[in-house]
């Protein structure tokens, strides 16, 4: 159910708060549906996605032209573009979702103590999940899927550069859940993108249970700043691919450009290059990124071997999100994870090598959400893990880390049985 904008835009505050109440009622009438009643309304909303094409492009068109106007770069219009091709994507997506394994209910461990007391861990879903994200429509999807599919009533506030995309994203999902008897209010979006929405959902301590942001770092770290919701977040993708002096040169190759050019503008592209100074085809390395459009900037040992233009200090700290790589040379593993403690951000980070004891190394060392050997950095992704959709990839300690779907929707309760036991 989407509310009238005009009559709330003066009170977010009330607006979210409304939202909330509905969304709680919601969440507790999807907690208790089997999965297979679950499963029905993802795939009526993928029915509905599908037979919606054609107004959700031409919603989208309306946004990818308005943010050429306005100036979004390349990286950003990529995010926000759909094609048909994405919107099957999309609903297949929602449908792959509906065939993961319900988690709700499983029972994580069990114990029976001394006193014949059984307690067992029990998942369970979180409740009302405020998702607030910037220009990637098929987040509509993606995260009304997993939210449902956990038994989580979710409130999304899309971007103004998307609105007329997640509006018409959401009213296909909607119209499909309703095909199924799911709650009306199951997936609400936010009706208003002013920054003041925003700032509700981030006060709605007790309306709302979890905030994941997913958007620019400078979106994140507001969120980070001012919930007093707990929240479930990243920063930067600031990802590295090591290439050790073992590491079979058209692997490498293969693996970098892929990493850096396959879609620049994803949070798992690779964003810095590290190279073992001992790794004998490193002008080779550099020349395939340029050839593939990329943009290189060095430190003084690889400018001065290469010619590519010098990188600035900023550079290692820097998510590009666009087809600008920073290189450098390294001694070995252990600097090259150094490099990534200090400049990282605990996104994805990959090592190349055919040196197995080093590779182990790297990824024991590396203290990154995800870490992969002989592997592009682009497969940080739910569904390239066999999660389905994926809300967002975490990069903290707490709950869940990578990539979130299912599980990571979920938190516990005990579940104590006794046949009488008093407490002495």
């Amino acid at each position: 159910m989407v509310m009238n904008a005009m009559a709330d835009a003066d009170n977010p505050t009330e607006m979210i708060a409304d939202m909330g109440c509905r969304a709680r009622d919601a969440a507790r009438a999807l907690a208790g549906l089997p999965t297979a009643t679950k499963a029905a309304g993802l795939r009526a909303a993928a029915t509905r996605l599908r037979a919606a094409e054609a107004d959700i492009l031409a919603a989208n068109a309306r946004d990818v032209a308005a943010g050429a106007a306005s100036g979004l770069t390349a990286a950003l219009l990529d995010r926000l573009k759909l094609d048909p091709v994405r919107v099957a994507g999309m609903a297949a997506g929602v449908e792959a979702v509906a065939g993961l394994a319900d988690p709700v209910g499983q029972t994580i461990d069990r114990v029976e103590r001394p006193n014949g007391l059984s307690l067992s861990r029990v998942r369970v879903p979180i409740g009302v999940i405020g998702i607030v994200y910037e220009s990637r429509p098929n987040v509509t999807a993606d995260a009304a899927a997993l939210c449902v599919m956990a038994g989580n009533a979710a409130i999304l506030r899309g971007g103004s550069e998307a609105r007329h995309s997640n509006r018409a994203i959401h009213a296909a999902l909607v119209a499909g859940f309703a095909d199924a008897g799911l709650p009306a209010d199951a997936v609400q979006l936010v009706p208003i993108t002013d920054r003041a929405a925003v700032g509700a959902m981030l006060a709605a301590e007790g309306a709302i249970d979890l905030i994941i942001p997913r958007g620019g770092k400078s979106l994140v770290a507001r969120v980070q700043a001012e919930a007093r919701v707990p929240v479930l977040a990243h920063l930067d993708g600031i990802n590295h691919v090591y290439i050790d002096a073992s590491a079979d040169p058209d692997m490498a190759r293969a693996i970098v450009v892929n990493a850096k050019m396959r879609r620049t503008g994803v949070c798992g592209a690779m964003e810095t290059l590290l190279i073992d100074r001992a790794y004998p085809q490193t002008g080779a390395l550099v020349a395939a990124l340029a050839e593939a459009g990329c943009e290189v900037r060095g430190d003084s040992a690889i400018a001065a071997l290469t010619g590519v233009a010098p990188a600035a200090a900023a550079d290692w700290d820097t998510e590009y999100l666009d087809a600008i790589a920073s290189v450098a040379l390294v001694d070995g593993v252990d600097e090259a994870m150094a490099h990534i403690a200090r400049h990282g951000s605990h996104h994805t980070d990959a090592i190349v090598a055919a040196d197995e004891a080093v590779a182990e190394r790297f990824l024991a060392g590396v203290d990154s959400a995800i870490v992969l050997w002989n592997a592009s950095t682009q497969f940080a992704d739910g569904g390239e893990f066999g999660l389905g959709a994926e809300i967002g990839i975490a990069t903290g300690r707490l709950h869940a880390r990578g990539p979130v779907a299912l599980e990571g929707l979920t938190t516990y309760k005990w579940v104590g049985r006794g046949t009488g036991q008093v407490r002495g």
